[in-house]
């Protein structure tokens, strides 16, 4: 029997795969981050199963004799949990839960769980709402779902009706009702919108847990809740910032992550406004994670879905206090010098050739490079304030002269 770190955390397994499209590399560096998605909803990773297959099983997701091995391990250790690192179809789901007889979660279902728990505002839960509706509507086959009955009795339920049929019925009014709902909560959010006047707008993006909220903080010397777990930060947050003496506003948007659920895509695309109708995007990332550069293409991907990537963009490198270079032995020729081994200098040099002096490196946390990082901000906004209005450009002066 494992014995758990923490008695107050739920005890799980962590089921992933490597495939093709999928290497070694990738599948570990992807359960690593199913572990932390794990912790950040209140559960404790006790082992991790993985399997090399060309394709996962249609029915099972692994193959049969690995399946047995998990049942094993999960039946002699207690095990309440088992996560799978993919979306899992409503067959696969059913199958394997049968097989294993615990609760069985994919990694879709596992951040609708963490959007539950952290939507504060009523217009967040309502997006939350419609996506785990929409999830849960394909897989109510063979399931009794006891959702809250909107109406019932006699008379009610139409004739000759199943109980799955009454479920799907509810699940899609529910879902109409949700979607119309957050359509009238956002014709007032773009009154508010329209409200804020001819100010700048400014939006930091970047994947989750990249440090956006403290920099956020920092700046506009505001006190936004920024926490080291996944999506810490649901709901966008405004504030008005001055940087000498050109005002501006800068929001503080949901952080993205690798294969995110398309039904959050879907219904956070009205919160995501606030990145499309922003004047200049702060792409804030964590140079100290060792797949940096892959978070910059799924936020990039994501930014290309809601019509936001070609936006005027500054690449924000944040937690370069954090940032160690793996050891490089130059006598070891099986193992040549990889991007792993780069100092920041040559990071630097990297994206320096890539985009400009588009790119800064900084840490927020420890306010390390922030006067360079005021200054290029005030730089990129005063541009675009003299663009909208020409008449009063003598307002704000060059950054160095405004003293």
């Amino acid at each position: 029997m494992i014995e758990k770190k923490d008695s107050n955390l739920e005890s799980a397994v962590l089921v992933g795969v490597i495939t093709k499209t999928q290497n070694e590399e990738q599948s570990k560096e992807y359960l690593d981050e199913l572990a932390f998605l794990t912790y950040t909803a209140g559960g404790e990773v006790v082992k991790r199963f993985t399997q090399k297959m060309d394709m996962p099983n249609p029915k099972t997701f692994i193959g049969s004799g690995k399946m047995k091995d998990l049942e094993e391990f999960i039946k002699e250790n207690k095990i309440g949990t088992a996560i799978f690192d993919d979306e899992l179809s409503a067959a696969q789901e059913r199958n394997i839960s049968k097989i294993l007889n615990c609760k069985v979660l994919d990694r879709t279902n596992l951040i609708l769980d963490i959007f539950a728990q952290r939507a504060q505002t009523s217009y967040a839960r309502t997006q939350v709402e419609l996506a785990q509706c929409q999830y849960l509507l394909p897989r109510l086959k063979g399931m009794w779902t006891h959702l809250e009955r909107q109406k019932g009795g006699i008379g009610m339920r139409g004739p000759g009706e199943t109980e799955i049929e009454t479920d799907r019925r509810i699940v899609r009014e529910k879902i109409a009702l949700l979607k119309a709902k957050i359509k009238k909560i956002d014709k007032q959010m773009s009154v508010q919108r329209g409200n804020r006047g001819a100010l700048v707008r400014v939006a930091l993006v970047g994947y989750t847990n990249v440090g956006k909220s403290t920099l956020m903080n920092v700046i506009s010397k505001s006190d936004v809740f920024a926490e080291n777990k996944l999506f810490a930060t649901l709901d966008t947050t405004v504030r008005k910032v001055v940087v000498k003496n050109l005002p501006f506003l800068m929001s503080d948007t949901v952080g993205f992550i690798r294969k995110l659920p398309t039904q959050l895509v879907d219904s956070f695309k009205s919160t995501l406004d606030e990145v499309r109708e922003s004047d200049l995007l702060l792409h804030v990332v964590d140079i100290s994670h060792p797949s940096f550069e892959e978070h910059i293409e799924s936020v990039n991907k994501i930014l290309e879905e809601i019509h936001a990537l070609d936006k005027p963009t500054l690449m924000v490198f944040n937690k370069i206090d954090a940032y160690t270079p793996e050891p490089f032995d130059e006598t070891d020729l099986m193992n040549p010098r990889t991007k792993a081994h780069y100092s920041l200098q040559e990071w630097k040099a990297t994206w320096m050739s890539k985009i400009g002096d588009h790119s800064l490196f900084i840490s927020a946390l420890n306010k390390e490079n922030l006067e360079d990082f005021r200054k290029r901000v005030y730089v990129e906004v005063r541009k675009i304030h003299i663009q909208r209005f020409p008449y009063n450009h003598f307002l704000y002066p060059d950054y160095e002269d405004n003293e």
